[in-house]
């Protein structure tokens, strides 16, 4: 027959038990928490990428534009003063 001093070590081995089943548990929902973060930042990333890579294009257009328009207005300065030597 089992003593209950028998008894007591299963009760406490199944406490453990109990307490590690919870714990795996809470374990599993943090991770799962972290990876739906994870996948979260990651396409906050890729957003973040994709929108550094449209403001660098938009930049080097804008740099093209500001260098056309001066090109353009050195152009018109020339015209207008050819046209100013034409009326003398």
């Amino acid at each position: 027959m089992a003593t209950t001093t028998d008894l007591q070590a299963i009760d406490r081995l199944e406490e453990k038990v109990k307490q590690l089943i919870g714990m795996i548990e809470t374990l599993r929902a943090d991770r799962s928490k972290a990876l739906d973060s994870a996948a979260r930042l990651e396409r906050e990333l890729d957003a973040a990428t994709t929108r550094i890579s449209e403001l660098e294009s938009q930049t080097v257009e804008a740099t093209t534009l500001r260098e056309e328009r001066e090109t353009i207005r050195n152009r018109v300065v020339e015209i207008i003063s050819h046209i100013d030597k034409l009326n003398l």
